[in-house]
């Protein structure tokens, strides 16, 4: 078997393990295969850990993919859920749940084979979708009003394992920039801070417990909004932590009826698998 032959089989065995059906990611799998392309994965590897885990690519998505999630997000604005929090953040949000309803596309790139085995190679761990009832494994963020922002801060995992973010680029009519400051959990080398203003198309991958970054205030009349894909190295959550990380989502993000009743939904459907196997 060749060595391309060994490597589809991988990708097709790693996308069956997940809950993937080839013919449901075919079409966002083949825009990642482009956008793969020329892609040197060594490189960015290097240049990933260089970085303490933070890799940002002006251009990632073929503009035929990034048309679609610009068609998506604008078919969403409905959806928005604001949230406010003194001092903190001011913005808009859709969770996977929505995505998962009204755009499905979304949720076969993040899905897609091809991206999680590039991410793998990436970040050197073996990656796993965020467990269904995570809110945040896929979810669009807009910043549509001037004021619109969200202060420093990590991507904190709650999960067992680690968690990493991909940011990428949707609408950005606006003056946002996404600060961050690289090697804040190393001792060992100076924070480095850094900025970019990632365009549509773009991509941004980092561990979420690494990296303190922000994303600046809008104006009057901008409009920016970004994607983000979460994958953990370990999907399981203890009790007290999946409490705190609901209520966190509740609040900053999504709303109490979005996240508890899926919550809640979540809850009794594993209460009938266990008295069924019982």
């Amino acid at each position: 078997m060749s060595v391309q032959a060994e490597e589809e089989q991988a990708v097709t065995a790693n996308a069956r393990s997940a809950g993937i059906e080839a013919g449901a990611a075919g079409v966002p799998d083949a825009a990642i295969g482009r956008a793969l392309g020329d892609l040197d994965p060594a490189r960015l590897r290097d240049e990933y850990v260089n970085q303490g885990s933070f890799l940002y690519l002006s251009e990632f998505l073929p503009a035929d993919a990034t048309q679609r999630l610009i068609d998506a997000a604008n078919a969403l604005m409905p959806e928005v859920n604001r949230n406010f929090i003194p001092g903190h953040k001011a913005g808009g949000s859709v969770s996977r749940h929505t995505i998962d309803r009204l755009q499905p596309y979304i949720a076969e790139l993040y899905r897609s084979p091809k991206l999680i085995a590039w991410l793998e190679k990436i970040t050197g761990d073996k990656l796993q979708l965020s467990p269904e009832d995570d809110p945040h494994a896929y979810a669009l963020y807009y910043y549509t009003r001037a004021g619109d922002h969200i202060g420093w801060h990590y991507d904190t995992s709650y999960y067992d394992g680690r968690r990493y973010t991909v940011l990428l680029g949707v609408i950005d009519d606006s003056s946002c920039i996404l600060d961050y400051e690289l090697h804040t959990r190393d001792e060992n080398k100076p924070d480095e801070p850094g900025a970019v203003q990632y365009p549509p198309g773009a991509l941004v991958l980092f561990d979420g417990d690494k990296l303190r970054h922000r994303v600046t205030a809008s104006r009057e009349g901008e409009v920016r909004v970004s994607l983000t894909f979460e994958y953990v190295t370990n999907p399981n959550m203890r009790p007290w932590r999946r409490f705190i990380s609901n209520m966190k989502d509740a609040i900053a993000y999504f709303g109490f009826r979005q996240v508890f009743r899926k919550a809640l939904q979540s809850a009794i459907g594993g209460a009938r698998k266990t008295g069924e196997r019982a």
